[in-house]
């Protein structure tokens, strides 16, 4: 079976935790190579991950013939930099979400994606692969709910920790980019639309200056999609998708364990029936769909289309916080 030579940009905790060892158990993705600005702990992180290579440096990763694509879980404000250098050096890009700080430097990179067009780009939102979401928009999409009317979203946790990436302003932190996106996504992806307007409620960190409580209303032409994000809450996930014959609701919508079946609701009527959805890693999934987009030379399965349109939705949200009006889209 064909596999894509992969290389991991940076040690984050997502990659080493979740993502590497995901792939790794992909039928089309293999980790070759994995780079940090500090030799030993990219050495060090090869050794426990079983990768080939190290490199101290993200440049010498991206020089690395041997390598096809790259992952990239660096700090938000590093996504688009560093996934045009990737493209700069022939390799195609699976980065993590948000795209970018904003809707500005998304548009920055699929227009450098432009200039590449037999490179793949792919923001990583994991969520969308795996098999409780493929339901979820399956269910919708054949009526089962009736009308699409209403979505509803919650994802929080806490953390305080000052040195935390997600507590510094400067480097893309705060709720909104690290999980309010999610919110963002999801809405999209199920009316299959664009908001019209969105308002949205944004309250920061007087310390940390991040937004750390932020709640929004998506109104789209079917319907309207609220959410609430916190990074000082009492962590909890949970969507519930409304329509006029039926609802769904989702347990854990984006956090799927690999090892453990997801469960959602569906309720038609005065019946409510539980779907059991096998055991899988989404990130492995994520893997291998945007691999065999590499083998084959396909489309990968979102578009950088979509994570603009993301960002613009996300931008509209702070602007309308500070503003206290309704933002149109």
């Amino acid at each position: 079976m064909d596999k894509v030579a992969w290389g991991v940009l940076s040690t984050a905790k997502i990659g080493l935790q979740k993502v590497i060892p995901a792939m790794q158990k992909g039928r089309h993705s293999r980790i070759v190579a994995i780079a940090s600005r500090d030799m030993a702990r990219a050495r060090d992180a090869a050794v426990r991950l079983r990768i080939p290579k190290a490199h101290g440096s993200y440049e010498a990763l991206l020089g690395d013939p041997d390598i096809q694509a790259v992952y990239i879980p660096l700090p938000n404000h590093l996504h688009v930099e560093w996934s045009i250098k990737a493209l700069e050096t022939g390799k195609h890009v699976l980065c993590e979400k948000p795209i970018g700080l904003d809707a500005e430097q998304s548009r920055e990179l699929r227009a450098a994606a432009d200039r590449y067009p037999r490179l793949k780009v792919m923001e990583a939102f994991m969520y969308r692969f795996h098999p409780q979401w493929i339901e979820t928009r399956n269910l919708v999409a054949d009526g089962r709910l009736g009308e699409l009317r209403s979505i509803q979203t919650f994802f929080s946790y806490y953390n305080i920790d000052p040195a935390n990436v997600r507590n510094k302003p400067d480097i893309g932190g705060g709720g909104m980019l690290d999980i309010g996106c999610y919110c963002v996504s999801l809405s999209r992806f199920l009316f299959d639309d664009e908001p019209r307007r969105v308002f949205g409620v944004v309250e920061y960190d007087r310390k940390f200056k991040t937004d750390r409580l932020a709640s929004g209303i998506l109104e789209f032409e079917a319907g309207t999609s609220t959410f609430t994000c916190s990074t000082q809450l009492s962590a909890f996930q949970r969507v519930n998708v409304i329509g006029t014959a039926g609802r769904i609701e989702i347990e854990i919508p984006f956090n799927a364990p690999p090892r453990k079946r997801c469960r959602i609701w569906h309720q038609s009527t005065s019946r409510v029936r539980q779907i059991r959805l096998p055991k899988c890693d989404q990130y492995t999934i994520q893997g291998d769909l945007f691999s065999q987009a590499v083998l084959n030379d396909t489309d990968v399965p979102t578009s950088l289309d979509d994570a603009v349109a993301n960002m613009r939705v996300i931008d509209a949200v702070f602007a309308s916080g500070r503003t206290g009006t309704w933002q149109t889209l």
